[in-house]
């Protein structure tokens, strides 16, 4: 594990693969951490690639650099933080790629700063938040798969976050991915990065402001003006779906008309966390956009 300064945190990441090697960024999402791509970063490696995982604000080993800075888990810091990682160790045209946060975080980039990436893998297709769209009121089952973000908009919810972060957390876990028999040894090692200092606070403000019940940054504002009027990627990217994904019911593949590069929608046999579950089918996406984009 290796850490550096980018941007407002001082970002824990562990790094695989030739330092010459091409660039990935595998970015987590939550409630998870970077051990969701153990058995990618293999796969990855084996063809030459160099592999950073870091871990995402709020979680592990990465910290605020000042006590003072908002603990936003907003999109456009989310964003911002991988673009400032970038940028903190010189990776020329990565590909980025990600899920749930992660794939927020990849997406964010790729439509803003798109002459900062060669690609770009995202489980959930375009994954940038709408947030006036989810003002309104959405289909009771939707509503019901997604219990734990309404939980957090109260004072109650943050108290059994911070209070039962395992127990809600593993709960999650078992949710979105039904079919995947994860054991307490795999759960047990990411669940320790939940114990962040920042982790209640970045994620109840990262779903209260998905929700548009509180305000953002005040200098992320711009950027998130930017993301509200929904910004197309144009960089390759093959986007996937879980089957199984209680999360996207229905799946993602609609979104395609937000991508005006090269793109491929794949649906793999796995619920949300889909690293963990199908490491070949999300390694080999990567693999395809780095055979694409290859000079």
């Amino acid at each position: 594990m290796r850490t550096v300064t980018a941007g407002v945190l001082a970002i824990g990441y562990v790094e695989d693969g030739p330092a010459e090697g091409w660039p990935v960024v595998l970015s987590h999402g939550f409630p998870y951490d970077v051990h969701a791509y153990d058995d990618v970063v293999p796969l990855l490696t084996a063809h030459g690639a160099r592999v950073v995982r870091p871990y995402l604000r709020g979680h592990g080993p990465t910290r605020f650099l000042s006590a003072s800075t908002p603990r936003s888990g907003q999109q456009a810091a989310l964003g911002s933080d991988l673009l400032a990682l970038l940028d903190a160790l010189s990776l020329e045209a990565p590909i980025i790629a990600g899920y749930d946060w992660g794939g927020l975080a990849s997406c964010v980039v790729a439509a803003l700063w798109a002459h900062r990436v060669r690609g770009l893998v995202s489980m959930a297709s375009y994954d940038i938040i709408d947030i006036a769209a989810q003002r309104a009121a959405h289909d009771p089952a939707l509503e019901h798969a997604v219990w734990y973000q309404h939980l957090f908009q109260t004072e109650r919810g943050r108290a059994v976050l911070a209070e039962h972060r395992r127990e809600l957390c593993r709960l999650l876990w078992r949710q979105w991915s039904p079919r995947w028999p994860f054991d307490d040894a795999t759960f047990d090692r990411t669940a320790e990065s939940f114990d962040n200092p920042d982790f209640v606070d970045v994620v109840v403000h990262a779903y209260r402001h998905a929700l548009g019940t509180v305000a953002g940054a005040p200098d992320l504002e711009t950027l998130e003006e930017h993301l509200a009027r929904r910004p197309p990627i144009t960089v390759p990217a093959v986007t996937l779906d879980g089957a199984d994904d209680t999360l996207k019911p229905g799946g993602t593949a609609d979104q395609a008309g937000m991508f005006t590069g090269r793109h491929e929608h794949r649906v793999v046999g796995a619920g949300h966390a889909l690293p963990f579950e199908a490491p070949t089918a999300f390694a080999d996406a990567v693999l395809t956009v780095h055979g694409w984009t290859r000079a």
